[in-house]
């Protein structure tokens, strides 16, 4: 997929294996990776910090492939899930971080505009959540208060 705001086209020829069963040499079952999900959200972990330490660490390609479910799901069965998408959230801490620059930077003009497009990539993608109802109706982004969002 393109990107939004420049020419780029993405990451090239990422593709996941065909087959969609374990690995026959991963030793963690079902149950053990989701015991172990469940642990790392509590710790704090993001669910894509959650695939990347399993990946890393327990040798767990793909999550789903595993357990049937992906780690969102489960933790949104478990009721620890975080209430702000991960994509949102992050997106809102930079455009914290370009704010608190332009504060002490107030002629970077390039980061003015480059601020106007992240935020409008957030009022975009607040606007499917809040179609496919992952935020509620009322959710709105406020710059004034969106370093309280992140803290």
């Amino acid at each position: 997929m393109g990107r939004m705001h420049s020419f780029g086209k993405g990451m090239a020829d990422s593709a996941l294996p065909y087959k969609r069963i374990p690995a026959q040499w991963a030793k963690m079952g079902s149950k053990e990776v989701v015991d172990q999900i469940v642990s790392y959200a509590k710790k704090g972990l993001t669910p894509s910090q959650i695939g990347v330490q399993l990946r890393d660490s327990a040798g767990v390609a793909q999550i789903k492939n595993v357990t049937g479910r992906k780690i969102l799901r489960i933790l949104k069965h478990h009721g620890i899930a975080p209430e702000t998408p991960e994509d949102l959230y992050h997106m809102i801490k930079k455009a914290v971080q370009m704010r608190k620059h332009m504060e002490k930077n107030r002629k970077d003009k390039d980061q003015k505009f480059r601020l106007i497009l992240i935020e409008s990539r957030i009022h975009r993608l607040a606007r499917y959540y809040r179609r496919t109802r992952m935020l509620p109706p009322n959710w709105k982004y406020d710059s004034n208060t969106a370093s309280s969002l992140v803290a």
